[in-house]
């Protein structure tokens, strides 16, 4: 059976990137103590592309912003979505949604993958 993948793309003011990666930390140990098999988190560094749209504008990046690309790793889309199931009820979640942001999530871009390619 094949992976499956939750991705992210989001703009996070550079002055946020810690606060960002605190909230991740905590992200990441709900999403793994429920079962997910990674987590990840990247902050972008290299936006210079001859071809294809920058993250930066495919997220309407303001100055002062950069990107985070992340993606969360399940044994399937049924694992996904119960694993999701579980981590939308855990009251670490629900804390870190009642507190206020790092980032502008109305400008975040989300998707599920089904992994075709692993190497």
């Amino acid at each position: 059976m094949a992976r499956y993948v939750d991705g992210y793309v989001l703009p996070v003011p550079k002055k946020n990137i810690d606060a960002y990666r605190r909230m991740a930390q905590k992200g990441a140990k709900v999403w793994r103590d429920h079962g997910a098999l990674e987590y990840r988190e990247c902050v972008g560094q290299d936006f210079k592309t001859k071809w294809g749209i920058p993250f930066p504008r495919a997220v309407r990046g303001k100055r002062g912003e950069t990107v985070v690309f992340s993606w969360i790793v399940f044994k399937s889309r049924a694992h996904r979505d119960r694993v999701n199931a579980k981590v939308m009820k855990d009251p670490r979640i629900s804390a870190m949604m009642d507190a206020e942001m790092p980032f502008d999530a109305r400008r975040m871009v989300y998707g599920g993958f089904e992994v075709i390619v692993e190497a």
